[in-house]
C-alpha cells in the first residue's frame, strides 16, 4: 500500500533514477553516486549488525530513547495479558468482553493521531528559531507532545491500577487505558521522528537499535504480568509501573532542554548531518574518466538540463 501511495523520498534512489533516466535518453554515460560506490553485501551486513548495536551502547540518546520506547511498548503488550486478569477478576468479565476493553487502547492511539498535526505545526515553527541550521526545524521540536504524552502515559497507569476494583465501574479503568494509549502513540512518534532528524544519515541505525529493545520487551515483558498484578496487587503494580514511566519521562524534558549541547557533543550526529546539497549529487562519468560533482538546483544535478553535467565544478 505505501509503495503504491508514497513517493520515494531518498536521495540516492532519486538520483540514480534521473541517471538512468539520463542515460537512456541521452546514451550519456551519467552515473549517479550511489552507482559507482557499491559496497559488498558482506560490508552491508556488518555495518547493519555493528554500527546499531555501537549505537545503543556508546549514544546516550539512542540508550535512553530505547528504554523509553521499549518499556511503553511492552507495556503495550502486557496489557493483552493484565486486562484479562484485571477485568475478570474485578468484574467477571469473559473472553469477548476483556477483548473488548482492549480496544480502548486503539481508541487511544486514534486521539494520539488527531493530536499529531498540532505537533507537527509546532515543530515547523522551530525552523526560525534555529541558529545553527537556518530555515530548518530544529529536533528537539519533535519533543513537545510527547512530554505530556508521557506524563498521561504515566497517570494512566496508576489509574488503570486503582480504579479497576468491583466497586468503581469498569468505564473508569477503561478509559486509563485510553489514556496510556494517548501516551504510547505520542512516546512512539517522538522517539522514532526525534532519532531520524537527529541522526539524518545513521537514522536507519538508530531506529534500529530502538527496534531491538521496542520488541524485546514487547516479548518478555508481558511474562511478567500475571505475578506482577497477582503478588503486589492491582493498585500497587500499576504504580510500579506508573513509576517506571514518570522516571523515563524525565528523557525528552532534558533533551528539550539542553539538546543543542548533547547534539553537539555527539560523535555520530555531528558526522550524519547531511551537508546542504548533499541529496543533489552525481558523477558524470565521460571519457577522460573525470568526476563531476552537481549542485543544487535543476541545472546541477542528475536530471536537470544535460549540457550542465558536463560543466567542471
Amino acid at each position: 500500500m505505501f509503495y503504491i501511495i508514497l513517493k520515494e523520498t531518498r536521495g540516492d534512489v532519486i538520483l540514480k533514477k534521473r541517471a538512468q533516466k539520463l542515460r537512456k535518453e541521452t546514451g550519456r554515460e551519467v552515473y549517479a553516486e550511489s552507482e559507482l560506490e557499491k559496497p559488498s553485501i558482506a560490508s552491508l551486513l556488518k555495518v547493519s549488525f555493528m554500527r546499531p548495536t555501537k549505537m545503543l551502547f556508546t549514544e546516550p540518546v539512542v540508550t535512553f530513547f530505547t528504554l523509553w520506547i521499549s518499556f511503553a511498548w511492552g507495556i503495550l503488550f502486557l496489557f493483552f495479558s493484565s486486562v484479562v486478569q484485571t477485568f475478570s477478576a474485578s468484574y467477571g468479565f469473559g473472553t469477548f468482553q476483556t477483548g473488548l476493553v482492549q480496544l480502548a487502547i486503539t481508541v487511544g492511539a486514534l486521539i494520539g493521531t488527531l493530536i499529531n498535526p498540532l505537533q507537527d505545526w509546532m515543530y515547523l515553527r522551530t525552523a526560525s528559531k534555529n541558529q545553527e541550521r537556518p530555515g530548518k526545524p530544529i529536533p528537539e521540536g519533535r519533543l513537545y507532545t510527547s512530554i505530556p504524552g508521557s506524563l498521561l502515559f504515566t497517570a494512566g497507569l496508576f489509574m488503570y491500577g486503582w480504579t479497576c476494583r468491583p466497586e468503581i465501574h469498569w468505564i473508569v479503568p477503561a478509559i486509563g487505558i485510553c489514556i496510556v494509549g494517548v501516551g504510547i502513540y505520542s512516546i512512539y512518534m517522538g522517539v522514532v521522528n526525534y532519532l531520524t532528524d537527529a541522526y539524518e544519515k545513521y537514522a536507519a541505525s538508530a531506529l534500529s537499535a530502538a527496534s531491538l529493545g521496542r520488541n524485546t520487551f514487547g516479548a518478555f515483558l508481558p511474562f511478567a504480568s500475571y505475578s506482577l498484578f497477582q503478588n503486589l496487587g492491582f493498585g500497587w503494580a500499576g504504580s510500579l509501573l506508573g513509576f517506571v514511566g514518570l522516571a523515563l519521562s524525565l528523557v525528552p524534558v532534558v533533551l528539550l532542554l539542553k539538546g543543542r549541547e548533547i547534539r553537539k557533543k555527539s560523535p555520530f550526529m555531528s558526522e550524519a548531518t547531511f551537508d546542504d546539497g548533499d541529496d543533489d549529487e552525481a558523477v558524470d562519468d565521460g571519457k577522460d574518466g573525470a568526476s563531476h560533482r552537481g549542485t543544487f538546483g535543476p541545472a546541477g544535478v542528475a536530471g536537470g538540463p544535460p549540457g550542465a553535467l558536463d560543466e567542471r565544478v
